[in-house]
């Protein structure tokens, strides 16, 4: 039988096949018990899609199960980004938001996101309750549904445009004013959420705006709404075949994501870019405090900080626990390798806009590109290379993986373990620094290496030796 599961982000499922009206439904009714039990129902939900198929139907259906538990929908317009959602929340004092989004998996996934009324994404308390509630009701008809005219007659649904109040904020965290004499800067919204996110402020401040993948598209062109290098070859090629153009930004489906492409067409890994910003916030904006990095990030995070001063918090995978840290006003900036970012002051969660606009601000004000910002950088505190590769289990690796695990070798690549982390799967640190990650996937036969070194020939080693205690 099928069971509702939610993972780092939410519950995602396959349109038609478990993502259905039926249990969108289910899961609405599971979070309108939820959000009743903890006493916040009067505060009323934003309900928000982004531009996959279906996003404003599912959206509306939700609108409707929430009136027939008398509680409010702040309904957004148009598609809304995940960190715009998140500013919502915080603005209105709403109970939290329910979100649809697969933020940048392929275009045949939907996805429901619960976040709270702290704004960031729920933490394993709150959906484990929800999923409980959700899981219980299943194949009942347990939900009373309103018409939407009829709640909005009643006060029960609220049209929202929440787009001119996050701006405004992103006006007073963003030195516009310096991006406009940096050039001509392309902005790449993926066919999602970022469209007149990224392009209509910089237009607004007179920066020349040349722009790709500006409309609707819930096939995303054919691709996965992902930033990376290997999805967005058509906007690094219109940056590398135009000289005027100083720096490409990208956001993925909801925009909670970024994606940076330097003046000469090069993909900066979002590793390279959180630690660059560390040291720019730091050094430039004299901001204090810690960083928050998850696990799986780079080091050269840690080694930025260590030339600050400043103390480094790890945490496992999932920006829940960033956010949390961004709530509590503990840090700095906090970052994820999968290109989720924040900073102190801002909203609990990924925004990928927000980091876009902030390598452009350190682009203009150091007055160099992101290539020779890193140069510098490594000149400094070393030269970190970052890799992470999928390895697909057989059945029988599946099945002894666990055991593995508990017998893990004591050196690597001839490099004796000096430290284990298993703050979230099993992280080797060794004896040079390098280190490795092993990640297990909770919903396929596959485990995620992650691994650093000093240079591209030691991470080769030391990649070859994961997979290999992996598969042998």
């Amino acid at each position: 039988m099928y069971r509702i599961a939610f993972g780092t982000s939410g519950w995602r499922g396959i349109l038609c096949e478990d993502f259905t009206f039926e249990n969108v439904k289910v899961v609405t009714q599971a979070i309108a018990d939820h959000v009743t039990a903890i006493g916040e129902r009067e505060k009323g939900i934003i309900v928000a899609y982004d531009t996959r198929f279906m996003g404003e139907r599912f959206a509306k259906e939700t609108a409707r199960v929430l009136a027939g538990s008398g509680i409010k929908a702040y309904f957004c317009k148009r598609d809304t980004p995940t960190p715009v959602v998140s500013f919502e929340i915080l603005r209105r004092g709403a109970a939290g938001a329910i979100n649809f989004t697969a933020s940048h998996n392929p275009p045949e996934y939907n996805g429901i996101k619960f976040s709270p009324s702290w704004g960031g994404p729920a933490l394993p308390e709150t959906t484990g309750d929800i999923e409980r509630r959700a899981n219980e009701m299943l194949g009942e008809v347990c939900y009373r549904e309103v018409a939407l005219d009829e709640a909005a007659r009643s006060g029960l649904l609220e049209e929202i445009d929440p787009r001119g109040a996050y701006l405004a904020e992103l006006e007073k965290k963003v030195d516009f004013a310096a991006i406009a004499g940096l050039g001509t800067v392309a902005v790449n919204a993926l066919y999602g959420t970022g469209r007149g996110y990224l392009d209509e402020p910089l237009a607004a401040h007179s920066v020349s705006v040349r722009s790709l993948n500006m409309h609707r598209d819930p096939y995303f062109g054919g691709f996965p709404p992902e930033p990376s290098e290997k999805y967005i070859q058509d906007f690094i090629n219109l940056v590398k075949g135009d000289p005027s153009i100083r720096l490409g930004i990208a956001t993925d489906g909801d925009a909670d994501r970024f994606g940076i492409v330097d003046e000469d067409g090069t993909f900066i890994e979002p590793n390279y870019i959180i630690a660059l910003l560390l040291d720019y916030l730091v050094r430039v904006r004299k901001m204090t405090g810690a960083v928050a990095r998850s696990v799986a990030t780079s080091h050269l995070v840690d080694a930025v900080a260590r030339r600050h001063g400043i103390e480094v918090i790890e945490t496992p995978v999932g920006f829940k626990y960033i956010g949390e840290l961004i709530s509590q006003d503990r840090i700095i900036i906090g970052g994820e390798e999968s290109a989720g970012l924040t900073i102190k002051g801002h909203v609990p969660e990924k925004d990928g806009i927000l980091a876009c606009f902030l390598v452009a601000e350190m682009v203009a004000r150091e007055g160099m590109p992101v290539k020779r910002l890193l140069e510098r950088l490594y000149g400094e505190v070393g030269t970190f290379v970052t890799r992470r590769e999928n390895i697909t289990l057989s059945p029988e690796l599946e099945a002894g993986y666990a055991g593995k695990q508990c017998q893990a070798p004591g050196e690597f690549a001839g490099l004796k373990v000096r430290e284990t982390v298993t703050v979230d799967g099993s992280k080797f640190i060794l004896e040079d620094g390098s280190w490795l990650l092993f990640r297990k996937s909770g919903t396929e036969p596959v485990v995620r290496l992650y691994g650093e070194a000093s240079s591209a020939e030691r991470l080769a080693a030391v990649m070859a030796a994961g997979k290999a205690f992996i598969l042998g």
